[in-house]
């Protein structure tokens, strides 16, 4: 387990590139952290960076649940089950099938046990400042 500082969104947006880099298909990101934290502030900048397109819209899947994406890695499936009636209802979305591919997973909580043992956990949290935040990285030891 690590702890960085994230001074601004900026911050944020890189480590989601340099964690784009490093995702393979079959991996899983739980992102972690109260509303207002980054969640989707990384979850974009992450779907840009392996769509190569700065501008792409990427909304948030408050009420689909999850937004599909193609990228240069293969498919990837954007998550918001915040909510989620809960853990049954993930099976409705496809939640065993999108596994193949990089799945981004805000409120992963909700997912409860449905949440693979691999998953990289991100939890975003406030900073010193209104616009830093603070992150801790636990999982993937063979890849950070």
């Amino acid at each position: 387990m690590t702890e960085s500082a994230l001074p601004d969104p900026s911050a944020t947006e890189a480590l989601a590139a340099r964690l784009a880099e490093l995702a393979q298909p079959g991996d899983v990101i739980a992102l972690h952290g109260e509303m207002g934290m980054g969640k989707s502030v990384f979850a974009r900048a992450f779907l840009r960076h392996l769509a190569g397109d700065p501008a792409m819209e990427v909304p948030s899947p408050t009420f689909s649940l999850v937004q599909l994406y193609d990228t240069r890695k293969g498919q990837v499936a954007h998550f918001d089950l915040w909510r989620l009636g809960g853990p049954d209802a993930l099976e409705e979305l496809g939640w065993d099938e999108l596994q193949d591919g990089i799945m981004l997973v805000e409120w992963p909580e909700r997912a409860e046990d449905a949440l693979p043992g691999h998953a990289l956990h991100l939890t975003l949290m406030p900073g010193p400042v209104e616009t830093a935040r603070r992150v801790r990285i636990e999982g993937w030891s063979e890849r950070l």
